[in-house]
């Protein structure tokens, strides 16, 4: 007899539980890879153990080599030793670490085509779970944990594989609020990636990329668009990743929320971009959406000027800034006539000169740029800064931009803030209508914005709303770093100048400017 139906809520909180085995002794930015990873072993075996049980009572204990067959069109194999019960049964003896690896190495060799390398930045075996009498009860612990009545995740039991996907997203959200910056490597909160999602509009049909994938969460937000209208998987979804930590969660992740049609790869998109139609040609998608590390300071300057793939004919991003690395690349990878691409970006991407400022001019100049999105600070686990949307299309057929502040729509949290799903709706018909709104949308021409330098600073476009005895904060932040960047490019030019009259500037000193307050 089944077990009665398990919701998403009870889930979550179970499995949020789990994690007790591990705080206050390890990180959370390490025992989570341990703990998302026996979800996942948790889950493909209660599917596999439910189904064996289905064949046996169908067709007889006696069945066994027809069983066999009927359980290797499952969509994982389990060998017995991979099986979290066996894992289970023998948690009190020695060696608990040792066995995971093992059994995980055992399930990855039994589907190379789905999970080939998986685990192997995995190991329930390493050193950082303490010495090894710890690590054995910590894991022990972890067993027992996942082996409680309420966390039976079989199919009938869960109901729909996307309540599994969902309490992984939980867990990673969760990671992420207690890991800080660390949690820029792999997620992106799932409102910031419904908007994107969103704006892009996925069709059934479609080739969908981010190749900045982190967890995967833009990835999965895009997919569930396409099925919650059409109820079709007639789409396919791509992404690279650079950590192979993250990576591995991305893959994972995906299993679980049942996106079987993927395509991740792990490695470094700029330096080394693996999504491509032939060796000097990147694979082009129907979308792209991303959001990638912010202002990455060692993104791959040096190896420009080899880039067979020409993404940056338009400019060389600044050695110590990589944000217009990742951009180039994405529009680099749109397909022509119809390809749409939503990234998130620092504001300093708006307004930046030098080499930023040349290659805004020419991405504008193309009528590549769609609209420019404001966001509320402190959206992101590990940085406070406000950020933007950026939005490009090749199918644009007018010859404006689009600027909406929604700096403002936000709801407050304990730590961070949050877009609600009226702050969302806002945003999407603002960007659907394309009209103009006082102090939240306008319509710029190309000709204005030419005249404004190409500096995208949305309250160049905008006038900030009203405040109550003092300037928003955001505000003073994206004015301050404008400032200093127009500091050190006014320095810069200073230097040349001093250069070419011969004066020795390393002896001199260059100027400083003022220190924060």
């Amino acid at each position: 007899m089944s077990a009665a139906p398990l919701h998403r809520t009870n889930i979550d909180a179970a499995v949020w539980m789990a994690c007790d085995s591990f705080r206050g002794v390890v990180d959370p930015s390490i025992y989570k890879d341990y703990v998302l990873t026996m979800l996942f072993l948790k889950h493909v075996t209660d599917a596999w153990q439910e189904h064996f049980d289905r064949y046996r009572e169908q067709y007889g204990e006696a069945a066994t080599e027809l069983i066999e067959e009927l359980l290797k069109t499952e969509r994982f194999v389990l060998p017995p030793s991979a099986s979290f019960y066996t894992l289970y049964k023998a948690r009190f003896e020695p060696g608990n670490g040792e066995r995971i690896d093992r059994a995980l190495h055992a399930l990855e060799d039994a589907n190379l085509s789905k999970l080939r390398d998986v685990f192997q930045d995995i190991s329930f075996n390493a050193n950082k779970l303490g010495d090894e009498p710890q690590k054995n009860e910590l894991l022990r612990h972890l067993l027992e944990d996942f082996a409680r009545p309420e966390l039976d995740l079989g199919p009938s039991r869960v109901g729909s594989i996307d309540v599994i996907g969902s309490a992984y997203e939980f867990l990673i959200k969760h990671f992420a609020s207690t890991s800080g910056k660390k949690a820029g490597e792999f997620y992106t909160p799932p409102e910031v990636s419904s908007l994107l999602a969103q704006i892009v509009d996925p069709q059934e049909g479609d080739e969908i990329c981010d190749p900045a994938c982190g967890s995967g969460s833009l990835l999965v937000q895009c997919a569930g668009l396409i099925r919650n209208r059409t109820g079709s998987r007639r789409y396919a979804l791509f992404g690279q990743e650079a950590i192979g930590g993250t990576w591995a969660l991305a893959k994972m992740n995906l299993f679980l929320h049942g996106e079987d049609n993927h395509r991740i790869e792990w490695g470094d998109t700029i330096r080394n971009p693996k999504l491509l139609a032939s060796d000097a040609t990147l694979r082009q998608f129907d979308v792209v959406v991303a959001n990638p590390p912010f202002s990455l300071e060692k993104w791959g300057y040096d190896s420009v000027k080899s880039d067979k793939h020409r993404r940056f004919l338009r400019g060389t991003p600044p050695r110590t800034k990589g944000d217009y690395a990742f951009v180039l690349h994405m529009i680099e990878t749109l397909r022509p006539g119809v390809g749409r691409m939503a990234v998130v970006v620092p504001h300093g991407v708006l307004f930046r000169g030098a080499a930023e400022g040349s290659i805004r001019r020419k991405l504008i100049e193309e009528n590549l740029l769609d609209a420019v999105i404001g966001l509320p600070e402190k959206l992101f686990y590990g940085t406070g800064i406000p950020a933007a949307i950026l939005v490009f299309r090749k199918d644009k057929r007018h010859d404006d931009i689009l600027f909406i502040d929604a700096s403002r729509e936000f709801e407050t949290g304990k730590s961070y803030n949050v877009l609600r799903d009226e702050d969302r709706r806002r945003v999407l018909e603002a960007y659907r209508m394309r009209k103009p709104q006082p102090r939240f949308a306008y319509l710029a021409t190309l000709a204005e914005v030419a005249r404004n330098e190409f500096n995208l600073n949305i309250p160049r476009y905008i006038e900030p709303a009203a405040q109550e005895g003092s300037v928003g904060m955001a505000e003073l932040r994206i004015e301050r770093e404008r400032l200093m960047h127009e500091w050190a490019e006014t320095e810069e030019a200073m230097v040349m100048h001093l250069e070419a009259l011969g004066v020795d500037v390393a002896a001199t000193g260059s100027i400083e400017p003022p220190a924060a307050a």
